[in-house]
């Protein structure tokens, strides 16, 4: 099963455009993004995306891109 990965297109400026394109090409996760997301006020606070329908955060897009596929992996050794 794989893990999808939804994000805010108003999150961009912090480089999660970049994270998207990256994850696109991973196996393990379908992504999608969205207009919004209804965090309200979220994307302009730090880089963020629903994994699974979970709220993941990091300080940095390079930081949230290395924890969604720690969690994409985790999820693959779980359904292994």
């Amino acid at each position: 099963m794989k893990v999808i990965v939804e994000f805010c297109a108003n999150n961009a400026h912090f480089g999660t455009d970049e994270v998207m394109k990256k994850l696109e090409q991973h196996p393990g996760c379908e992504v999608y993004e969205y207009g919004c997301l209804t965090g309200c006020g979220m994307c302009y606070m730090s880089p963020y995306a629903l994994v699974n329908g979970e709220t993941i955060e990091a300080e940095t897009a390079e930081a949230l891109y290395d924890a969604i596929v720690r969690i994409i992996g985790q999820m693959g050794s779980d359904h292994a």
